[in-house]
């Protein structure tokens, strides 16, 4: 799935800005869209990774759902998310520069067919389990919050 975000292109054209050689390409083994809800598309089965820019929220969500990520920044917090995808959470790969058609063959290639992207999905589904062990009834996250929300109700 690739989405093409409406703000980055003319609204009228969004599809025409593509080139017929993606478009091709992408043909019926995948979909160009404009919107599509994040967080359901990283839940489902046949994701088996995600390219983004590495902002909080895309980032926290491609974690709770145990998907690595190819990281390409561009400002900000970003980088430092993608730094700690890749070099301490070692679920994701980093990628600053413009990538032509090569690297990013490369860079899937990598993350989906590779034993770093087989150990980067591992790595990712522990970090998920972690993540749901700590929202559950006696979790550390479970409890945080009860403390925070006691204290409130306190004042």
């Amino acid at each position: 799935m690739w989405v093409v975000r409406p703000d980055q292109t003319d609204d009228s054209e969004w599809k025409e800005s593509l080139p017929d050689s993606f478009k091709e390409a992408v043909g019926d083994r995948g979909c160009i869209v404009k919107w599509a809800p994040q967080k359901e598309v990283l839940a489902h089965s046949a994701i088996g990774g995600f390219w983004s820019h590495c902002g909080w929220n895309s980032t926290l969500q491609s974690i709770c759902e145990g998907v690595p990520m190819i990281c390409q920044p561009f400002f900000g917090d970003q980088r430092v998310h993608a730094r700690y995808l890749s070099q301490v959470w070692k679920i994701g790969m980093e990628w600053e520069n413009n990538l032509g058609r090569g690297e990013i063959e490369r860079a899937i290639r990598k993350l989906m067919v590779a034993r770093e992207g087989e150990e980067m999905r591992q790595q990712a589904m522990e970090l998920k389990e972690k993540i749901d062990d700590s929202m559950k009834e006696g979790g550390s996250s479970y409890n945080s919050l009860n403390v925070l929300v006691d204290y409130i109700l306190s004042l």
